[in-house]
């Protein structure tokens, strides 16, 4: 592969990036989060019910942050906490429907942007590019892990 679209990829990659940081903290802005909380709200839209553990290992935080975090969402009415079906002693966390509402709500105009760039596209060329996008990101989550340990190592 030749250097300049090496350099190209790269500058573009970093450039969506910094726009997908820019949305994020905007949209953590409305939503009256910061951007962690906001993270959590996500994994909480896109999956089922998810444990305070699950939580702390995808955001990497401690148990005492994660308790801290679920707290000011439950008083903002975002999320909710539940009795595990089949484990009394845990809890599950769930996102409510008025946090739903919103953040759907103010993603919409994205959403349906978002569906007018993927139309441009063949099927052939997403296969494409989710396979270049799942290959980053396994890749950028091995980078986190690695930064994580560092950062273990020090504390």
């Amino acid at each position: 592969m030749s250097s300049d679209i090496e350099a190209r990829l790269g500058a573009a990659v970093q450039a969506y990036q910094a726009s997908v940081d820019d949305f994020d903290r905007e949209l953590a802005r409305l939503m009256g989060v910061n951007e962690t909380d906001l993270r959590c709200l996500e994994i909480l839209i896109n999956g089922e019910d998810a444990a305070p553990s699950t939580l702390a290992v995808r955001l990497g935080l401690t148990s005492g942050s994660v308790t801290t975090m679920l707290d000011r969402l439950e008083k903002l009415d975002y999320l909710s906490r539940h009795p595990h079906p089949t484990d009394r002693r845990k809890t599950l966390v769930r996102i409510t429907p008025r946090a739903l509402e919103r953040a759907l709500g103010l993603m919409a105009p994205f959403l349906d942007d978002s569906r007018h760039i993927v139309a441009k596209y063949t099927p052939e060329q997403l296969e494409l590019i989710i396979g270049f996008l799942d290959a980053s990101r396994t890749t950028q989550n091995e980078h986190v892990q690695r930064l994580r340990a560092l950062s273990d190592q020090k504390a």
